[in-house]
């Protein structure tokens, strides 16, 4: 549910009977809780907040915050604890256990799959369908997830471990959990050791002896290496971290999605891996794309005669091109925090580029070594087309954005009525332009208004007159041409459009379609920021759009509600971007022209203010 960014609707401080409230709703929700616990949870002093949010398929969510981090979100009308409260009760749910690489795939989106559900000794916790749950994983009783159960434990059994297990609502790392504080969570002993098939205290010690000995060797091999050839073990070592980590996703949604049998007894070394293993370590993985992307982009991207190469122009055009299918880089993510410190390490302990500041402030690629070995060495992979990644619609599984068909209707007004009686439609019928054209023109012939001398020119009768003639004309006009007739009568009615989206039964609104609006504002110390809106009216998610303008100019966005408008969201974006966003509405989604406005406002070569 919140695997995509939510839209704030409003941020206010809880009321004291909305307190007391809220605290009952809680002791009614989860009996278990002592009254000293719930105390603690809601406060009487404390700062407690209410969140309303719409989560990016549309749904209602009311959010609880205490001291920064969510506690509860209510959902129908209904109350599920996030990860932070599980941290601190983690008894307070019915927990069911799954292998550390399942947990990437519930972070990506995923619902908890029976066959990747660990079953203790003591058989699977008891709930019903609906039951609100936990997710935890191995060796590690925080839990991970909240959900419902697909089904009882009962059934479970019964479906022998195949299918849905639960149905995931919120988990670690996901948008919900990055409105708190982003801790991680912690370290609580798993008693459960079923499904190890080994001997942990014996495997522990035995694998202490191996990384000693492995930390001795390196030691050993590090001495006799020179900081240049250094580089091959860090390239290698990341690309494996980087390799690992993919198999164990892969591996973990095979144990999601496929039945295993007799999991309590596995005794093979991968699933004792598995069961030694917490969390993943994202900034060894980050770092290890990030050098995968640096290596990429110098040896593919980067030309002798581009050079000196600002750093950013360097991360932006080449860097992020070069991210595998799938995949986000994400410099902050990474141990270095920086891009200038990244390429310090490359220059400083490998030699590869030299960075020079040749503007006050402004750092640039001024030397690149193309005979470095590691670089002559470092094959590239063959997916690299990560833009269509970037600004792919919606989530995995989704269909491609197609534009909608936008047609404009006319809908028969009060004064014109008498002139479509005899064609049958009534005030308030909705017409084509073109069956506007043929009720009128039978009307003349029906009539023979045509005048005798001039097939071009219709007779003015009375009705005509009252229609389609302002009072100043009564005495003066007594013909009309077909044009000048066609257009008073269109002009006179009551303009509508239909929006038909592939899939979709046809949607009638009255009034103009609004265009896509993107304008240029200035902010504090006279920054500039673009703002888009009326994204929802085509189709488009706004959260999709700003995500891709972020990948394709290096620039933070921010999502705001409208102000008077009821689920409509404004995209905020750093800069003058309307060229970059042209671009995007017009190639990439291919919105007529026509619909957006704007686009005047571009600096020239589309370049940044």
């Amino acid at each position: 549910m919140f695997v995509r960014p939510f839209r704030v609707k409003s941020n206010t401080v809880i009321k004291g009977s909305d307190r007391r409230k809220l605290r009952a709703d809680i002791s009614a929700a989860f009996p278990s809780l002592s009254a000293d616990e719930l105390s603690e949870l809601v406060p009487n002093k404390e700062e407690l907040n209410v969140v309303r949010i719409y989560a990016h398929k549309g749904d209602a969510v009311t959010i609880y915050v205490l001291n920064k981090n969510p506690l509860f979100f209510e959902l129908e009308k209904r109350l599920y604890p996030t990860v932070y409260v599980l941290w601190r009760l983690p008894a307070l749910l019915q927990t069911f256990r799954t292998w550390p690489p399942v947990l990437q795939k519930l972070i990506g989106g995923a619902d908890l799959m029976l066959p990747g559900v660990v079953v203790p000794s003591s058989g699977l916790p008891k709930v019903d369908q609906g039951d609100c749950c936990a997710v935890s994983v191995v060796n590690n009783r925080a839990p991970v997830a909240v959900g419902t159960a697909a089904v009882s434990s009962a059934e479970m059994n019964n479906l022998g471990m195949k299918g849905r297990g639960v149905c995931v609502l919120h988990t670690y790392m996901d948008n919900l959990w990055a409105f708190g504080d982003k801790s991680g969570p912690p370290s609580l002993p798993d008693v459960e050791s079923e499904g190890q098939g080994v001997n942990t205290e014996e495997s522990e010690a035995d694998e202490e002896d191996e990384e000693e000995e492995r930390k001795e060797v390196k030691m050993h091999e590090e001495e006799e290496q020179s900081p240049g050839e250094m580089v091959t073990d860090q390239v290698c070592s990341g690309t494996e971290e980087l390799s690992l980590a993919e198999k164990e996703e892969d591996k973990g949604e095979k144990s999601n999605e496929e039945e295993e049998e007799n999991q309590g007894d596995q005794k093979t070394p991968q699933g004792t891996r598995f069961c030694h293993m917490s969390f993943p370590d994202f900034t060894v993985i980050m770092d290890a794309l990030l050098l995968q992307c640096f290596l990429h982009a110098l040896k593919s991207k980067v030309k002798k005669s581009e050079l000196p190469l600002l750093t950013s122009t360097f991360l932006r055009n080449h860097m992020f091109s070069c991210c595998p299918s799938g995949k986000q880089l994400d410099i902050k993510k990474s141990s270095y925090k920086k891009l200038s410190k990244f390429l310090q390490a490359m220059q400083q302990q490998y030699n590869l580029v030299q960075v020079k500041e040749l503007t006050k402030g402004v750092e640039s690629i001024v030397e690149v070594d193309w005979k470095h070995p590691e670089l002559r060495s470092f094959v590239v992979p063959e997916e690299t087309d990560v833009e269509a990644t970037l600004v792919k619609d919606g989530e995995e599984g989704d269909t491609p954005y197609h534009p909608p068909e936008i047609t404009t209707l006319y809908c028969v007004s009060a004064r014109l009525e008498p002139l479509f009686l005899d064609a049958n439609k009534r005030k308030g019928t909705i017409l084509q332009p073109a069956e506007v054209r043929n009720i009128v023109t039978e009307y003349v012939k029906k009539n023979e208004l045509v005048h005798e001398n001039n097939k071009n020119h219709v007779t003015v009768n009375p009705t005509l007159c009252d229609c389609l003639l302002e009072k100043s004309e009564y005495q003066e006009v007594v013909s009309l041409k077909w044009d000048d007739l066609f257009s008073r009568t269109l002009g006179r009615m009551q303009q509508c459009y239909q929006v038909v989206f592939p899939g979709q039964a046809p949607r009638i609104k009255k009034g103009h379609i609004e265009p896509i609006d993107i304008s240029v504002a200035s902010r504090g110390s006279n920054k500039k920021v673009t703002l888009i809106k009326n994204l929802e009216v085509y189709g488009l998610d706004p959260a999709v759009v700003a995500t891709a303008l972020q990948h394709r100019v290096q620039a933070s966005s921010v999502l705001q509600p409208v102000p008077g408008a009821k689920d409509k969201v404004l995209v905020q974006i750093q800069g003058n971007q309307i060229h970059h966003i042209g671009n995007l509405l017009l190639e990439h989604y291919h919105i007529p022209r026509k619909y957006i406005q704007g686009l005047d406002k571009a600096l020239k070569g589309g370049k940044k203010k």
